[in-house]
């Protein structure tokens, strides 16, 4: 781990290849898991605040769940996520052509809620645990995004740069700047670095 300014970063962020591939992965990394996205505590009351503009593009499904549980569930350990059917498929996923999206996305492009979704699905692969008051950023490495890797490595395209907007959401430009001299130095000195 390095810090930069106050959020610790895995180096597993350093050099690692990424840029989504929807027609390969399909959109799973939104219906599989044991549980909904990761929540902000203020996104709790976010979401509640765009059903209105999100629930006509959800599947009937969706609607029914969302009316009777809420758009979002409380964890064992305090945090909180969007609840999900059955165990894994979060209740804003709508499918087009069998590929999995976000409803809010869709609302956002449609230029109805003010937001494209919730930062911890934007910032995916890269997840945000806290100890403390201190964030840190890991690196996900999950199977379903194997054809995400591969596509970034096809591209030279890496994790940091391809989660640019959403980086930039979450800490602002002058750190998503530092962050990049950041990863850039630690990926400079690695080439340096002797082979033993």
């Amino acid at each position: 781990m390095f810090a930069v300014g106050d959020v610790l970063v895995s180096d597993d962020l350093v050099d690692a290849p990424f840029s989504c591939n929807l027609a390969a992965c399909r959109g799973g990394c939104c219906v599989e898991g044991d549980a909904g996205a990761p929540l902000e505590e203020e996104e709790c009351g976010w979401l509640e605040d765009i059903l209105p503009d999100v629930l006509p593009l959800l599947p009937a499904e969706a609607r029914r769940v969302i009316d009777e549980e809420g758009p979002w569930e409380r964890t064992r350990d305090g945090g909180y996520v969007t609840t999900c059917l059955g165990k894994a498929e979060c209740v804003f996923v709508v499918f087009e052509s069998g590929i999995a999206k976000c409803g809010i996305q869709k609302a956002y492009f449609e230029g109805r809620v003010d937001r494209p979704k919730p930062v911890s699905c934007h910032l995916f692969p890269i997840r945000v645990a806290r100890s403390g008051e201190t964030d840190m950023l890991n690196y996900e490495k999950i199977d379903i995004c194997q054809p995400g890797r591969s596509c970034g490595r096809r591209n030279d395209v890496d994790v940091v740069r391809f989660l640019r907007d959403p980086l930039v959401r979450k800490y602002g430009e002058a750190w998503y700047d530092e962050l990049c001299r950041a990863v850039d130095e630690r990926g400079r000195s690695r080439i340096a670095a002797p082979k033993r």
